[in-house]
């Protein structure tokens, strides 16, 4: 079964699975597990930050961070495609009673003219605008990565005006293979960036909340009371080591797999990629009505063993990683074709 469904879907390599095995563990609430600290010293190191902790996820890391910028009664500020805002449970108003103010911009990357507009006055009328979140690669926006300039022109923008910057970094990797920046100059434009390795890294699980030493303290505090405190997580931490060693730079392989299926898609007729070309490891495309929905296209692919999952009516998400072979994405394409001509 080829699954393109999400990068999610990847399982730990058999020399990931063994660095697991042989990981030195201890009490992380107590701050004796070696391996998570060791793990947060170099993701710190790597993005100039002061500070990291382990998360369980991404998405605890995400709400750790809102938890830490803002009161209730606040708002954050996101592109209407950004996963904190659409994925995420709500977590923002349950968890920190916090408004998430959702704007449009092209490609789900957010300028500071979509912004400037967007702040709210000073009056005990309103929410008090205090956080601003870009997403980096922008998942459902199409997969794009932030230019560098742009990113500084928006956190430039969010100090002028007394706001808080947090960079959900879920596929943040992506972004920098693809445009060639540092690490550490993405993240210096954010009081806080969340990493995930669950995805293209290709771990079981985990992300690292990285940013000042005061905000770190509290976001453990969070974290602790949102049931994230873990114990003998060192297993884990070392998966994310062995991927930052192994996995980072061989993302190249997964956007070639990208456009590989996207020009693929693009001989199709009935098809229509929905960004163009892709920017990274995320396709989207459309199916013409004529030919069907993409519920139906889902369903013919998973019979010739392609799963693919549904952004919509029309829309189909296909997301190439580490478990998808380039001679796997030529064999997607022909089912794609065999599909429509059916």
């Amino acid at each position: 079964m080829i699954d393109l469904r999400s990068d999610t879907v990847t399982k730990p390599t058999p020399e990931m699975r063994q660095a697991m095995f042989e990981a030195e563990v201890g009490d992380d609430v107590m701050g004796e597990d070696p391996t998570v600290n060791q793990l947060e010293a170099r993701v710190a190191g790597l993005l100039g930050k002061e500070a990291a902790l382990f998360t369980c996820s991404a998405t605890q890391g995400n709400q750790i961070a809102i938890r830490v910028h803002c009161s209730p009664g606040d708002e954050l500020l996101i592109n209407s495609t950004g996963h904190i805002g659409l994925f995420e449970a709500g977590g923002p108003a349950v968890i920190s009673g916090v408004t998430v103010r959702k704007l449009d911009a092209p490609r789900g990357m957010l300028e500071v003219s979509d912004l400037e507009d967007a702040l709210w006055p000073d009056d005990p009328h309103f929410t008090r605008s205090r956080l601003v979140c870009l997403e980096n690669t922008t998942n459902m926006g199409g997969g794009f990565a932030y230019p560098l300039q742009q990113m500084e022109s928006v956190s430039k923008w969010a100090l002028e005006k007394g706001l808080k910057r947090h960079l959900d970094g879920a596929r943040f990797f992506h972004a920098t293979v693809s445009k060639g920046y540092a690490p550490a100059d993405a993240a210096s434009c954010f009081d806080t960036v969340n990493l995930c390795f669950s995805k293209g890294l290709g771990c079981p699980m985990g992300a690292v909340l990285a940013g000042t030493a005061e905000d770190i303290h509290q976001a453990r505090r969070v974290r602790k009371m949102l049931g994230g405190g873990c114990r003998q997580v060192g297993f884990a931490a070392v998966a994310m080591l062995y991927a930052l060693d192994h996995h980072v730079d061989r993302l190249v392989e997964d956007h070639e797999k990208a456009r590989r299926l996207a020009e693929g898609i693009a001989g199709i007729e009935g098809l229509n990629l929905s960004f163009g070309e892709p920017e990274t490891n995320i396709v989207f495309f459309e199916i013409a009505g004529e030919f069907g929905s993409a519920v139906a296209l889902q369903a013919a692919m998973l019979e010739r063993g392609v799963k693919i999952g549904c952004s919509g009516k029309q829309r189909i998400r296909a997301v190439t990683h580490l478990d998808v072979s380039m001679e796997e994405i030529s064999e997607v394409v022909s089912a794609l074709k065999e599909c429509l001509r059916k």
